[in-house]
């Protein structure tokens, strides 16, 4: 009998067996992870110190008080989100382009992208918001132009842009030179082959990429609580010193996963499907 002949629910030999080990890989993996969650619940709060462990992290009372709070201080995390993304997807835009520039006369352009994704790639986020947070804001300037929230989010946007560019840069990179050339043959320039043919392409391939870019911007804005916007990670520092109890933080982190594993699965989702199509 060949792979190809058909068992009695229509399939071929070779699909049902693929089938059975799927569901095979899924018991054990079902199996394992039970094991494994049973063996955390029965041996954890064996340990010595775990009753203390629990009345500070994990106090009911001081999570329902609290939650509602770090709920209201996440929205602040929310608009910095709002303002920051898509200024970093423009001026990440721009940022690829001048390194794509191929034409002699636009060196400096080209010399000025390569430096400023070396620069901001190359600093840690955390220097970069008290740079520009606290050292901008010290020139003396006018309200609201010293408001930590405007120049903690442009230090986000500009490491976060600087990332952004790369990645899109790989996209452009991607896209084989044959279509522009296809472009050119059909009387496109340089700038209408770039808009048209190769942006389009290279913006759809690295999507999941920068995705997954934005997912770790929206945690990395709770550092901009170092130089002073109330968002949920200073609003759980404050219910921690007035509660004397770690559970607040808890509660911000439960926020977070809240909002970012779906968004991570779903980036996931992006990522396996552009590698179906390729494949």
């Amino acid at each position: 009998m060949s792979g190809s002949e058909t068992t009695a629910g229509g399939l071929s030999r070779r699909a049902a067996y693929e089938a059975r080990q799927r569901k095979r890989a899924m018991r054990v993996a079902a199996g394992s992870t039970a094991a494994v969650v049973l063996a955390l619940v029965l041996l954890v709060p064996l340990a010595p110190g775990w009753e203390k462990v629990q009345r500070s992290f994990f106090n009911g009372e001081v999570f329902a008080k609290t939650f509602p709070g770090l709920l209201e201080a996440f929205l602040t995390n929310i608009y910095i989100f709002a303002w920051c993304a898509p200024l970093i997807a423009v001026l990440g835009l721009v940022i690829a382009l001048c390194r794509d520039v191929r034409a002699p006369a636009l060196y400096p352009l080209r010399l000025f992208g390569a430096i400023y994704t070396d620069v901001f790639r190359g600093l840690p986020v955390i220097l970069v918001i008290y740079l520009v947070g606290f050292g901008i804001p010290g020139l003396g300037l006018p309200r609201p132009w010293n408001s930590p929230y405007i120049w903690g989010s442009l230090a986000l946007i500009l490491v976060y842009a600087a990332y952004v560019a790369e990645i899109i840069r790989s996209g452009i990179d991607s896209i084989h030179g044959s279509q522009r050339a296809a472009a050119a043959s059909l009387g496109l320039n340089e700038k209408d082959t770039m808009r048209f043919v190769v942006l389009p392409q290279a913006i759809r391939n690295v999507a999941p990429a920068n995705m997954n870019m934005f997912i770790a911007l929206q945690k990395d804005v709770a550092l901009l609580s170092f130089i002073g916007p109330v968002e949920i990670f200073r609003q759980a520092g404050v219910y921690k010193s007035l509660m004397a109890n770690f559970t607040p933080y808890v509660g911000a982190a439960l926020i977070f996963l809240a909002v970012t594993i779906p968004a991570t699965r779903y980036a996931d989702y992006l990522m396996q499907k552009q590698r179906r199509a390729r494949t």
